[in-house]
């Protein structure tokens, strides 16, 4: 399927992802028939180079362009199917990226047969994976997709430092949880462990320590901003169309309310615009590229954030209740734009700056 096909069948798709959005919430259930739909329009291979049958979504300023239309495509129509969607490309990405050429083969050929890849980096408080001469012992937490995916890259700790693995999860075990996040129900996050499954030397990706490696490491996460902009864009329509029903589009304060909204969502799309190519080129220093895309990640948490307070705020209490998008697209928002160190981030990113010869740059 050309690309330009491909995502417009995609955008034809949003509506249906999106009215499945609040059983699947409702129940916390993994969204099959979403990602059976997606499947069938290629998009489990579309990030594969094409030398291994893909499209090469994310590779290239032509890849980033259309890896970036996708996830926000996916993450307006329901956040927790761009989440696993994001896991799966981050997997593939870091698996062309670091691993051998057989390797590369058999994770294309396990997507060819329609698999699912996770990516679980997580380990619980006290506890962790660890690869013990050929056997892995413990658990990860945070696990979305856990039950429905069917491959995993995981990190276990080794003598040398975290070592990437690709796994199938056949002998993987979800353990029950009692945790129950208020967002993203449908991502199915768990904890799995992985205690007793022998692990060979083909199983192995890179070297210890890569998956630290930046600047993909760090840059990576704009995958995740553009799926959250996806998000924005959802309250986005959603605040316009019922302002419009309400027939409350005349009213002054509304205007400069939406009027706010729009400012917020065209600043997310220039600065995301910007990081994917940033990230998916590698035009730069590893150091200046990492900061740009923590600077976006920010700036596009922020007007994901202003896009939840004026949506609620023009919507009133209506946006509040249960079984409105409004109140779950902002309850998944608020969970997925929690990513671990703000303020870290945002003052390594400052610090680069301020030392840097010039200011950020347009590509």
């Amino acid at each position: 399927m050309p690309d330009k096909k491909r995502l417009n069948h995609v955008a034809a798709l949003v509506p249906d992802i999106f009215s499945h959005a609040a059983a699947l919430d409702d129940s916390a259930a993994f969204p099959r028939a979403d990602f059976e739909a997606l499947t069938e329009a290629g998009l489990l291979s579309a990030t594969l180079p094409e030398t291994h049958g893909g499209n090469g979504y994310g590779i290239g300023a032509e890849g980033a362009d259309l890896l970036c239309r996708l996830l926000a495509l996916l993450g307006e129509a329901n956040l927790s199917v761009a989440r696993l969607y994001e896991a799966h490309v981050n997997a593939i990405q870091l698996a062309f990226r670091y691993g051998s050429a057989e390797m590369k083969a058999r994770c294309a050929e396990d997507v060819a047969r329609k698999n699912l890849f996770a990516l679980w980096v997580t380990d619980p408080p006290g506890g962790g994976v660890r690869l013990d001469g050929n056997v892995l012992t413990g658990a990860k937490a945070f696990c979305s997709g856990a039950g429905a995916a069917t491959r995993a890259l995981i990190t276990a700790a080794t003598p040398a430092g975290a070592q990437m693995l690709i796994l199938p999860l056949a002998q993987a075990r979800v353990i029950p949880s009692g945790i129950k996040l208020a967002g993203m129900r449908a991502a199915i996050t768990g904890s799995v462990d992985f205690s007793g499954i022998s692990v060979s030397r083909a199983d192995l990706l890179g070297e210890p320590e890569n998956y630290l490696r930046e600047p993909v490491f760090s840059a990576g996460a704009w995958r995740g901003s553009a799926a959250a902009f996806g998000g924005l864009t959802a309250l986005v329509n959603l605040h316009r169309t019922e302002m419009r029903d309400r027939k409350r589009d005349s009213d002054p304060n509304q205007r400069a309310r939406f009027g706010q909204l729009l400012i917020a969502h065209e600043t997310a799309r220039l600065w995301l615009g910007q990081a994917a190519r940033r990230a998916c080129l590698e035009d730069g220093p590893a150091q200046e590229i990492v900061a740009y895309v923590n600077l976006a990640r920010l700036a596009i948490e922020a007007a994901c954030l202003d896009g939840m307070r004026l949506t609620q705020r023009g919507l009133g209490l209506g946006a509040f209740l249960s079984g409105h998008p409004a109140e779950r697209i902002c309850r998944d928002l608020a969970v997925f734009l929690r990513q671990p160190a703000p303020d870290e981030t945002l003052d390594k990113a400052a610090a680069y700056f301020f030392s840097a010869a010039g200011l950020p740059e347009s590509t």
